[in-house]
């Protein structure tokens, strides 16, 4: 049998000491009310659970392309009808806990959470088809402005600007209802899995075109015309935030940019502010542009002065 050696029980004995005024010190950050901590407050909803039901409803608006089951045109009427009632189930959970915790913040004294959760669900379950409908119109866009898709089936398959809208357009419907936390946990998961950050709150016309997709921004005011083409890169930010006599900023203005219809916006642009992108405008790569546009502009910057020599001359 080993003998333990005095040393690493000495060792031992101040890996412990760390560990107790480690926890100590952390027990004492955790009774604040700084709002980055959730003991004994209502569950907050869960991030596995809210990205299941986006999957399942992806499957809905695209039924078949996840793989997960065989669809038959004679079955779908079961098939989408096992799937809604399943996220009719759960999301009316998921919203529950979102709309139970935005109470308890704000400490409402009347809320009626079991009739906001239903509605909100319902609400969405209702949009699916106009979702399903604009989503074709996308997904042919895409088709259409890229010479290099093969079929509208790569495009749903492989597309990260199809998948970014499709979540965009799931999360904006719960972001109408008003219902806190999940909107935005699902607009972050496209952002991580898409490098595409679109609001929930933004306003997406039909035939929405994002080609490579890398690095776009989309604020939550910002509207965006039917037809509109943009490339990686854009920003559709912000240009200052107004903030009142406390100096807190003043929340839920207009403060995005409105892109008309028809609009093209190439790879790097950047457009700030409450200013109307004028319809059939163009806008070139890595322009900066803070005021209006009118119909049927083209904004381009000055080609750079490039400088070139032979290495080692």
């Amino acid at each position: 049998m080993k003998k333990k050696c005095p040393n690493d029980e000495n060792l031992a004995a101040a890996n412990n000491s760390v560990i107790d005024k480690a926890v100590e010190k952390l027990c004492e950050t955790y009774k604040d009310s700084k709002g980055i901590n959730h003991i004994e407050g209502f569950n907050l909803p869960n991030e596995t659970e809210v990205m299941s039901i986006l999957n399942d409803l992806t499957e809905v608006i695209f039924p078949g392309y996840t793989g997960k089951k065989m669809m038959s045109i004679h079955g779908i009427h079961y098939n989408v009808g096992e799937i809604l009632s399943r996220v009719y189930m759960d999301l009316t959970d998921q919203t529950a806990r979102a709309f139970r915790y935005n109470c308890e913040m704000k400490k409402c004294k009347e809320c009626n959470v079991p009739k906001m959760s239903e509605d909100a669900v319902r609400h969405l379950i209702n949009s699916l088809p106009g979702i399903r409908e604009t989503m074709k119109i996308d997904v042919m866009a895409f088709f259409e402005g890229d010479p290099a898709a093969k079929s509208l089936d790569e495009i749903v398959l492989s597309y990260p600007g199809i998948k970014a809208i499709t979540i965009h357009r799931i999360s904006h419907e719960l972001y109408m209802k008003n219902v806190p936390l999940i909107p935005r946990m699902m607009s972050e998961y496209a952002h991580r899995t898409t490098g595409i950050d679109i609001h929930p709150g933004a306003k997406l016309g039909k035939s929405i075109f994002i080609d490579h997709g890398t690095g776009v921004v989309i604020g939550e005011t910002a509207e965006i015309g039917d037809g509109t083409k943009m490339y990686q890169g854009v920003t559709l930010g912000a240009l200052s935030f107004p903030k009142d006599a406390c100096g807190n900023i003043i929340k839920g203005l207009k403060r995005h940019p409105t892109i008309g219809k028809n609009v093209t916006i190439y790879a790097g642009a950047t457009i700030l502010g409450n200013i109307l992108i004028g319809e059939g405008s163009v806008i070139g790569g890595n322009v900066w542009l803070t005021e209006p546009v009118e119909p049927g502009t083209l904004v381009t910057i000055a080609p750079p002065e490039l400088k070139i020599r032979i290495r080692g001359k």
